[in-house]
C-alpha cells in the first residue's frame, strides 16, 4: 500500500511538472507572437477581389508621378473600362515609367477620362474615376489604379458597381467609412468632369490618349513603348 500511494504521489509530482512545463511553453509562445504578429500583413483578404501584387513606383505625388522639373510631359487619358487602357498599363506603362520617368526624362500625367458609360444606367466609368479619386485621398491613387484594371472584366457588365469598388478600397486597407462617405457624397464629381473636358480641349479620340508636351501620340492607336520613346526623345531641349 506504502508502494502504491508513494507511485501515486510521484505521478502527481510529474503531471504537475509537465502542466508548469506546458505553461511556460505556451507562454513563452504568446510572446514570441506578439512579437512577430505586428510585422505581418495583416490587409484583409476580400472575397473575389483581385488583388495585385504592389508596384514601386518613385517619386509619386497624387496622380503624377517623376520629377515635375523633367523636360517633357507625358499626359495620359484612360477611361478605368476601356480594355485598350488595361492593355496598356500591363504593357506599355509600366516600361514608360522606369524607362523615362524614373530616369528624369519625363513627367507623367494621369487623366481620368471617364466616357464608356455615356449610354448606361449603372455609370461605372463615372464612379471608378470618383473612386480612384477618394482612393487618392488616403494616398493609395495608384494602388487603385492598379486594382480597378486587375478586375476589370467587360465594360458596364458590374465589375465597378459601387459595392465592388468600396471592396477594392477594402482589399488595399483603406478606411472604407471614409472613402464610402467620399463616394456617396460625389466628391470629386467637378474634378472628373473637368478632366473630360480638358481631354476634349487636347484632342482625346479615344482612350487611352498619349500625349507629349501637348502633341498626341498615334492618334486613334494605342501607342507602344517605342512610339513614345521617340517622342520623348524628340521633346528634349
Amino acid at each position: 500500500m506504502k508502494q502504491k500511494s508513494k507511485r501515486k504521489q510521484q505521478q502527481r509530482g510529474m503531471s504537475s511538472r509537465q502542466v508548469m512545463f506546458g505553461l511556460v511553453i505556451g507562454g513563452a509562445l504568446l510572446v514570441a507572437l506578439a512579437l512577430v504578429l505586428p510585422g505581418i500583413n495583416t490587409t484583409p483578404q476580400v472575397a473575389g477581389v483581385v488583388t495585385p501584387t504592389a508596384v514601386l513606383r518613385q517619386n509619386v505625388d497624387g496622380l503624377t508621378i517623376g520629377d515635375t522639373n523633367a523636360p517633357v510631359r507625358i499626359d495620359v487619358f484612360e477611361d478605368f473600362q476601356c480594355p485598350a487602357c488595361k492593355r496598356f498599363t500591363e504593357e506599355v506603362e509600366s516600361r514608360v515609367l522606369t524607362e523615362l520617368v524614373e530616369s528624369g526624362q519625363a513627367y507623367y500625367v494621369f487623366h481620368n477620362y471617364a466616357f464608356l458609360d455615356r449610354s448606361s444606367t449603372t455609370k461605372e466609368s463615372q464612379q471608378s474615376a470618383l473612386a480612384s479619386l477618394c482612393a487618392n485621398e488616403q494616398g493609395k491613387f495608384w494602388e487603385y489604379h492598379d486594382i480597378l484594371y486587375a478586375n476589370w472584366n467587360g465594360e458596364n457588365q458590374g465589375a465597378f458597381r459601387d459595392s465592388r469598388l468600396i471592396d477594392f478600397a477594402t482589399a488595399l486597407g483603406l478606411d472604407s467609412g471614409a472613402f464610402e462617405a467620399c463616394m456617396n457624397e460625389g466628391r470629386y464629381v467637378d474634378e472628373v468632369q473637368a478632366s473630360f473636358k480638358l481631354g476634349n480641349e487636347m484632342g482625346v479620340q479615344g482612350t487611352p490618349s498619349v500625349f507629349v508636351n501637348g502633341t498626341i501620340i498615334k492618334p486613334g492607336y494605342v501607342p507602344s513603348f517605342d512610339d513614345i520613346a521617340a517622342a520623348v526623345k524628340a521633346a528634349q531641349p
